[in-house]
């Protein structure tokens, strides 16, 4: 009876350790850094066609379309592992590697403007198209991995879970964050100059 009672007392506390909870919630970050890489890869696999048809252009600036290209290769050669969602700087590489391509892609379709060739073309068109809803799916993506990070970072560091984070190595998870953060935090200087 008293080896019952022991089995009984274990199960209860082990219940509420929060072990179920971290399986689970692991394995919803990791499915959702999956679509963030998912809609990484897609956007990454629209820049060849896109230059290409920028290439077309025959004006077009040049140090724009190596700018994307090495952006591009830069983001593609960082090899990305389930361990990269637990190592901060493996992470913050990645995250700066994407975040060049962004600016990089930004920059290309900033420039573009100037070329009415190019914004009459179809094929540019499309494709422009494309990659703004691409951009719109990692977005949504990063949201749903950031939900997921906060829900499993806030189990690691509650009590009594936190007991079970340090027993079984469970760390807090990096997270996405902004590139110039110092810049964006600052208030915007507007002059309209002075009149005379």
């Amino acid at each position: 009876m008293k080896r019952w009672l022991l089995i009984v007392l274990a199960a209860i506390s082990l219940s509420g350790c929060g072990y179920n909870d971290f399986q689970r919630l692991d394995e919803q970050t990791k499915s959702a850094w999956s679509e963030v890489l998912n809609q990484y890869q897609r956007r990454a696999d629209l820049v060849p066609n896109l230059v290409a048809t920028v290439k077309g252009e025959a004006n077009f600036e040049q140090d724009t379309l190596t700018k994307v290209v090495e952006a591009r290769a830069k983001a593609t050669a960082v090899t990305v592992t389930p361990e990269t969602l637990n190592d901060p700087q493996a992470f913050q590489k990645f995250q700066q590697a994407q975040g060049e391509l962004s600016s990089a892609l930004s920059r290309l379709l900033v420039v573009s403007e100037r070329y009415p060739d190019l914004k009459s073309n179809q094929s540019f068109r499309d494709l422009r198209v494309q990659l703004e809803g691409t951009e719109n799916r990692i977005t949504v993506a990063r949201n749903r991995y950031i939900e997921s990070v906060q829900a499993y970072n806030v189990l690691a560091r509650s009590f009594p879970s936190n007991l079970t984070a340090m027993v079984f190595h469970y760390q807090p998870k990096p997270n996405f964050t902004v590139q110039n953060e110092a810049q964006i935090s600052a208030p915007p200087q507007v002059d309209f100059g002075t009149k005379k």
